[in-house]
């Protein structure tokens, strides 16, 4: 609009000065080189437009002529740019749909209309990762690092080459040049941290979490917690070569992540060695009303040198105070009351967790507490075969690979801070937790007599055998079915003292034999070879007189893991008995 009026304001001067001077009429003459021209002024006016307008004129024409082969260049130039941009563009959509055929044809396209253009390396190198020729795409990516403006694209394709090809050196290489070419770069610092913690360069990660904290690219939160795990790990593998500086990592880790487990336990572990209860103390209670861990309270019971079990008991009592809502309280003042042998204690601790929070350990401390406080080894048995159906306990636990110690790393990805206290989702087979259990709840069986001990030891052959009680016997798999083996005849009888009086004797003068005989073991008797060899009935338990001591020799058939009891023993048979052998059948 303004150039119409302006245009029209242009004309009508025009017109107005023509006007103006076709109104005057006046005579103007020029005399030169013996010439003589006269004419009017409104003439004179329009000859010298016209002149000015033929000499604009020529002057344009020959400044075309002039530049025309450029200006042909330039638009045969742009038109091409037109083509490579569209093939640059359609490249970059056929490897977004995953056409590696129509990809590869537009990076042709684009090559040949924008070679130099840092987009078409880029079509061409992915369009060859597109198609499986990583070959190539380093290639191009290597020939990118020659230019300042595609420098930084061919470190990352590099990098990610690396990665894809498991060469954690390689790209460890390539983030940290490209860290050093660009320190704005986020990606560079963030993939260097990641390898070196995959590397367990604990001070070269430290270095680049305080560069990448400092330059913006990490929040204060996220690092100070990725902070205090490379202390810890630290920290860790320098507590016995270098405890003063484990002691000052672990406490910095410590202040930085309170609820960091390890980190309070390495702390704690080497205050406590040093004598400085208090220290420790208050480090261990921090972080247990956080994250209550059976490691903690095993560091606080002895925490202070030359306590005894009661007084470990008591600290425990008031570590458990302070979080009394965790599950983790009540078993850890059970495990220090099952230590100092307060069974009574142990019950009273464990009980509100026998409902509805029952889990596989706190079946096991019961099982513990009645093989320990009266060797009641039908109770043993019935809280063995709970623990089988029992809920699972927290575990350290990172990408479905369980630990029994925690670690900075996970083993599967090597990604920081991955282990987790918790529950994990499998379940455990029942016969695995009394195969690993049997001998430490045997080992704490009272003896009321001096009776031999039995060792029960898992072993992985599927055939089990048990001679004397010297020799280990098998504890097979849960889930194995039994069937009776040859009866197995070897040198002398089993020698096991019986108190006169029934069933209740026979249980409290042989307690180890009835945990052994809860569980389907291979159990073989001993007689000479001459002796008569008779299958005991499978309801009556038989005895007999040693010659030599007066001793009664008793045989306590195998039951099955839900029988709570024990037969009575008839002391008139004197027969020496002949026993099966079990063997576990898959």
């Amino acid at each position: 609009m303004v150039r119409l009026v302006v245009y029209l304001l242009t004309i009508a001067l025009i017109a107005s000065g023509l006007a103006w001077l076709a109104d005057r009429p006046g005579t103007l003459q020029i005399v030169w080189q013996g010439y003589d021209i006269e004419t009017s002024v409104f003439r004179a006016v329009v000859m010298l437009a016209v002149a000015a307008a033929l000499v604009v004129f020529v002057w344009s024409l020959l400044r075309a002529l002039w530049n025309g082969p450029a200006t042909i260049g330039h638009r045969l130039m742009r038109q091409r740019q037109r083509k490579g941009f569209d093939a640059l563009s359609s490249g970059l959509i056929a490897i977004g749909s995953g056409d590696s055929t129509l990809a590869s044809r537009y990076a042709l396209q684009a090559r040949k209309a924008l070679p130099h253009e840092p987009l078409t390396h880029l079509l061409r190198a992915q369009s060859a990762e597109l198609s499986g020729d990583r070959a190539a795409a380093r290639r191009i990516y290597e020939a990118m690092l020659a230019s300042p403006d595609t420098e930084q694209l061919g470190l990352r394709g590099l990098f990610l080459e690396a990665q894809r090809e498991g060469a954690s050196e390689a790209a460890r290489q390539f983030a940290a040049r490209a860290l050093k070419s660009n320190p704005k770069l986020g990606w560079s610092s963030n993939a260097l941290f990641d390898e070196q913690c995959k590397q367990k360069d604990w001070s070269g990660a430290l270095a680049t979490l305080d560069y990448a904290r400092k330059s913006g690219h990490m929040a204060k939160a996220a690092s100070d917690r990725k902070r205090a795990v490379l202390l810890t790990a630290k920290a860790i593998e320098s507590e016995e070569d270098a405890p003063d500086k484990a002691l000052a990592w672990a406490q910095e880790a410590h202040g930085l992540a309170p609820d960091l487990v390890p980190a309070a336990v390495v702390a704690g572990r080497i205050l406590a060695s040093r004598g400085a209860t208090s220290k420790a103390a208050k480090v261990l209670q921090k972080t247990w009303t956080k994250s209550p861990h059976p490691d903690l309270a095993a560091v606080y019971a002895h925490a202070r040198v030359g306590d005894s079990t009661r007084d470990r008991l008591d600290r425990v009592r008031q570590l458990a105070a302070l979080n009394p809502h965790s599950i983790e309280s009540p078993i850890a003042v059970a495990t220090t009351a099952i230590e100092a042998r307060m069974f009574d204690e142990a019950r009273r601790a464990l009980e509100p967790l026998l409902t509805d929070r029952l889990t596989q350990r706190v079946a096991l401390l019961m099982a513990r507490v009645e093989a320990g406080e009266n060797g009641e080894t039908g109770r043993v048995r019935e809280w063995l075969a709970r623990a089988m159906s029992a809920a699972r306990d927290p575990v350290w636990m990172a990408d479905g690979v369980i630990s029994d110690h925690w670690e900075a790393t996970s083993p599967v990805d090597g990604r920081l801070d991955a282990f987790q206290w918790r529950v994990p989702v499998e379940t455990r087979e029942g016969g695995e937790i009394l195969a690993a259990n049997i001998n430490e709840l045997i080992a704490i069986a009272p003896s009321h007599s001096p009776a031999p001990t039995a060792t029960v030891t898992p072993e992985a052959d599927a055939t089990t055998h048990a001679g004397s009680y010297d020799e280990p016997a098998a504890v097979p798999s849960a889930q194995a079915e039994l069937e009776p083996e040859p009866e197995v005849i070897t040198a002398e009888p089993v020698t096991v003292p019986v108190t006169p009086g029934g069933s209740k004797g026979a249980k409290d003068s042989a307690p180890i034999n009835g945990a052994v005989a809860a569980h389907p073991v291979a159990v073989s008797s001993v007689a000479p070879k001459s002796a008569e060899t008779t299958r005991p009935e499978p309801s009556r338990a038989r005895n007999r007189t040693s010659p030599s001591s007066g001793e009664k020799n008793v045989f306590i058939t195998p039951r099955a893991p839900d029988d709570p009891g024990t037969d009575p023993v008839e002391p008139e048979l004197e027969q020496p008995v002949a026993r099966r052998t079990y063997r576990a059948v898959n």
